[in-house]
């Protein structure tokens, strides 16, 4: 059954609107992190704006939250619209918990492109900071709006430095991809690289804040340390989803139906058990037996503790379809498909298990999808008994 994609926007968050195009969302996640600036920034604005009562604090606080995710809708935007330049399709942009991401459709990248690209967020990041550096100049230090501005510019000269950090999953990242791609010929292997150098910068990061108070004495800030070990968390993790993706995508190439499949007999479904019996023992152990249409269309797969317990004076009159488990309409792809094309056949297909057929027809093998995604992620397949 086909999902309402405004639905399930909608269950991820709040919809924004379209800007240049591109559906804009407020993740539900955002609200966490929104909570956690107004909660360690409200005293601080208390402290800096004499005469500001704490209500007013806090509401200057949630301010800042708001610019912050104001910047890093540019930031999403700007690699939106770049990638719009090139007709790369662009589904969404989602703004979450850990800022925002930019999802792209299936794109025929170059390193050029995909590296233009990345590093447009980090560039309307320091655009914006320069913005709030002009309009500093009119404003009077110790406002609101004076402190407010030099947060802004602050924030936009972090968060576009942090970017450019040569590591995925930061657009800085891409540089890296992009050097050994273009050394390699393999995106995947630039991806790969650039996946580690986000878990160093991760926990080079995390050790730059918590080792060196401790080698004075001191004990490390609390905020700090929290801001730390979302952010070192964060760098961890999305480095790691694309070590494990870079991974799988260079599994692919060597990922094929003739391969994989356990090999099968077909048999016409109309036959008894004893004539499937029969041909189980014709064909030899670890044969799979599928179930056919009189148009050779595979049907069912033979369960074989099934067949094997129906007793002898009942096999002859027992219906093979008895003792099978049915495969779902038009579960069978071709033994020739490979790699994407293999994935592409299987993500249109419902089930698990799937017939293998030849150029001929001929059913020639059983392929189950706990195999196929074993052999992506390297992973035991996790077979029920």
């Amino acid at each position: 059954m086909t999902q309402d994609p405004t639905r399930k926007q909608r269950s991820e968050g709040i919809p924004l609107g379209r800007i240049g195009g591109v559906p804009v969302t407020l993740a539900w996640s955002w609200f966490v992190i929104a909570a956690v600036i107004v909660f360690l920034f409200g005293p601080r604005v208390a402290g800096a704006v004499s005469g500001l009562g704490t209500a007013a604090a806090y509401g200057v606080a949630l301010g800042y939250a708001l610019l912050l995710l104001f910047s890093v809708l540019v930031h999403e935007l700007a690699h939106a619209l770049t990638a719009k330049a090139w007709n790369w399709p662009t589904p969404r942009i989602v703004l979450t918990l850990w800022g925002g991401h930019t999802q792209f459709g299936d794109v025929r990248a170059t390193p050029g492109k995909s590296l233009v690209v990345a590093l447009a967020g980090p560039a309307a990041n320091f655009l914006l900071a320069v913005a709030g550096l002009g309009l500093l100049v009119f404003l009077e230090p110790g406002t609101v709006s004076w402190l407010l501005a030099d947060i802004f510019v602050w924030a936009n000269f972090l968060v576009a430095i942090f970017n450019v950090l040569p590591g995925l999953p930061l657009d800085g990242g891409r540089i890296v991809e992009t050097i050994v791609w273009k050394a390699t010929g393999s995106q995947d292997r630039g991806t790969l690289a650039a996946g580690w150098a986000g878990r160093i910068i991760a926990a080079a990061l995390a050790a730059a804040i918590i080792v060196p108070p401790f080698l004075q004495g001191r004990t490390p800030d609390f905020g700090l340390l929290l801001i730390t070990a979302v952010v070192s968390g964060f760098l961890w993790m999305g480095a790691g989803a694309s070590i494990s993706n870079a991974r799988m995508r260079m599994r692919l190439p060597s990922v094929s139906a003739a391969a994989l499949m356990e090999p099968a007999a077909q048999v016409p479904a109309a036959a008894t058990v004893s004539y499937v019996r029969q041909a189980a023992e014709a064909a030899g152990p670890g044969t799979a037996i599928i179930l056919t249409a009189p148009t050779g269309q595979p049907e069912a797969v033979v369960d074989a503790g099934a067949l094997f317990a129906v007793p002898e004076h009942l096999s002859g009159q027992t219906p093979a379809s008895a003792v099978a488990r049915a495969l779902a309409p038009g579960a069978y792809v071709p033994d020739a498909a490979s790699g994407q094309e293999l994935i592409a056949y299987l993500s249109k297909l419902e089930g698990s298990e799937y017939a293998v057929i030849n150029r001929e027809g001929t059913v020639v093998g059983l392929l189950r999808q706990d195999t196929v995604v074993a052999a992506i992620t390297g992973r035991t397949p996790n077979r029920r008994a």
